[in-house]
């Protein structure tokens, strides 16, 4: 382990936030780096069960509140956040800190700043998050997915750096390489999202599903929910005699991948990422309450590029199932989105970020 090279990550506690810093961490830690990652207690439920990286608990919040009582005791969680951000800091006297964005980041980038300890922030989605955009003129880089990032000012082109998507290295590695027959007897759907996404598509889903039904359009369908709603879902398609297998939630979605034909999944930027690499044609229904709207923008970009479809939450109930029934009526859409997706590769995510780091270190040294 090289303990010159302390690393200490910082994130908020959304998936899409935490699963990009544990894979960072991990691949740091297997390169010989002393790796410490800083969370809040939501993202610590993400991560107490991985033992390979130390994680710590600060707790901070969001000023973007209407009440302005909640807005004056954001503003002390947040200080108190900082100084035991600065108290930390100087205990591990990082080399580097990385700030993956989310609220829970901004208190210890901003103690780095103060200590002149280098920065690099972290931005996966299409639009600058709100946390790096007032992190962004003190950053020494911000490592970007997509060249076509918005939201922030031309000024700071200089510190933006390309590096692609930070998923898991099982991701990176794995190999799809069926391509659809132009009929299929069973059409096999993988459905993904958070705990807001679960709750709603277990809600909504169900009904398009019994639609299908009545069409003879014969399904298999893998879905995620939340807890509670496990058995009645369960009663729902056994009712309906669809197929099935019901998971909360599941850090094995590989397993998944070879058994489905296309994914219907919110909009989030990890959950694209992972799917876009593994060549998996998804069904993009964002978050209509998402920050920035970032996941519409997200969906918008993949739709674009002809990775996989868009369809806005308040659309579901007229254009989900005409857009079942074409898949189904013909593979020949999802193959297109296949190849598309096979020009597209994070390969080299790691490689990039390491360059970076290594010439940050050796301005320092």
């Amino acid at each position: 382990m090289n303990t010159n090279n302390k690393i200490l990550i910082a994130t908020g506690g959304t998936g899409g936030h935490v699963f990009p810093a544990y894979s960072l961490a991990h691949h740091f830690s297997k390169n010989k780096f002393s790796v410490e990652i800083i969370t809040d207690q939501r993202g610590f439920k993400f991560l107490k069960n991985y033992h390979d990286i130390k994680i710590n608990i600060i707790s901070s919040t969001t000023i973007f509140k209407k009440n302005p009582i909640n807005i004056l005791l954001s503003l002390f969680k947040i200080f108190f956040a900082f100084i035991k951000s600065i108290f930390y800091l100087l205990k591990l006297k990082p080399k580097i800190v990385f700030g993956m964005g989310g609220y829970s980041s901004f208190p210890v980038c901003l103690a780095a700043k103060v200590l002149s300890i280098p920065f690099i922030i972290y931005e996966n989605n299409l639009y600058l998050g709100k946390a790096n955009r007032y992190l962004l003129p003190y950053a020494t880089k911000l490592f970007v997915s997509y060249a076509e990032l918005k939201g922030f000012e031309e000024k700071y082109n200089k510190k933006i750096f390309e590096i692609g998507n930070i998923i898991r290295e099982d991701i990176l590695n794995y190999s799809l390489t069926k391509i659809n027959n132009t009929t299929k007897e069973k059409i096999c759907v993988l459905i993904l999202g958070g705990s807001q996404a679960a709750k709603s598509f277990a809600e909504k889903l169900p009904e398009i599903f019994k639609e299908c039904v009545k069409k003879n359009i014969k399904l298999k369908v893998y879905q995620q929910c939340l807890a509670y709603q496990t058995s009645g879902l369960k009663k729902t398609y056994d009712l309906l005699n669809i197929d099935y297998e019901i998971f909360n939630f599941s850090s094995k979605l590989l397993n998944y991948f070879p058994k489905i034909d296309f994914a219907i999944t919110r909009s989030g930027s990890s959950m694209l990422a992972e799917l876009l690499n593994c060549n998996i044609p998804m069904i993009a229904i964002p978050l209509p309450s998402s920050a920035d709207q970032h996941q519409l923008k997200n969906a918008k970009y993949f739709e674009k590029k002809g990775y996989g479809f868009l369809i806005q939450e308040k659309d579901i109930d007229q254009q989900l199932l005409p857009l079942i029934e074409k898949i189904c009526r013909d593979q020949k859409p999802l193959n297109e989105i296949i190849i598309k997706q096979r020009e597209y590769s994070d390969k080299n995510v790691f490689k990039k970020i390491y360059n970076q780091v290594k010439e940050i270190l050796n301005d320092k040294n």
